[in-house]
């Protein structure tokens, strides 16, 4: 359902059109997918007539902004499949994937709950784990991947990053970096103990014990 953009659009309807992206993106993951089409206008500093001539209904925004979305997702795999050294193009789509579905905040789990025929996301899915499967295979070639390891445990590590719940986007993805080095760690065929990013304060901080002074 995303719209194609014509051969003659001039720059400045460019401009515009990726303006409210932009912001649309900006709002549905901070806000939600109830936000009004005239504040989305309004935050990017369009007429309402401007946002309607290139999405003219809701549902073909929001489908436009989580194309863009997946398409992140599918770069960064092709980023990994890119990379001269296996190993490190996996544990690079490992480190980004969890940040960038940090910041994400559910806006793709929204957006498929509540426009699940904008787009055929089985197809989506399929075409981002034949990536996956292939980088997993060459980063089991090098060695430094533990030969056990499936597409499914990749798909456990997605579910469970997006389980992270923090007071502030900062904080997530805080907590997101340092789950994802956790799971390199798991995911090495020789364990390693590399220092981990700092992780923020989830509770308060716990009373020492006076044997613990």
């Amino acid at each position: 359902m995303t719209t194609r953009l014509p051969h003659t659009l001039r720059s400045d309807a460019r401009d515009n059109r990726r303006r409210i992206l932009d912001e649309a993106r900006a709002v549905f993951v901070a806000e939600g997918l109830e936000v009004p089409m005239r504040e989305i206008a309004r935050r990017a500093e369009v007429g309402p007539a401007t946002l309607y001539r290139h999405f003219p209904t809701k549902e073909m925004l929001v489908a436009e902004a989580f194309t863009d979305q997946m398409l992140a997702c599918r770069t960064l795999v092709d980023e990994g499949l890119a990379d001269p050294d296996p190993w490190h193009g996996f544990c690079l789509v490992i480190e980004k994937l969890c940040e960038l579905q940090a910041r994400d905040q559910g806006f793709a789990a929204a957006f498929m709950s509540a426009y699940p025929h904008a787009m055929d996301f089985a197809a989506i899915r399929a075409a981002s784990l034949t990536g996956a499967a292939e980088l997993i295979s060459r980063a089991k070639d090098t060695g430094r991947l533990r030969s056990d390891m499936v597409v499914d445990d990749l798909i456990l590590m997605i579910m469970a990053n997006n389980g992270i719940h923090a007071s502030t986007p900062a904080a997530r993805t805080a907590a997101s970096r340092r789950f994802a080095a956790l799971m390199i760690q798991a995911f090495q065929s020789v364990p390693a103990s590399a220092p981990l990013p700092p992780t923020p304060r989830f509770m308060p901080a716990m009373p020492r014990h006076k044997s613990d002074r």
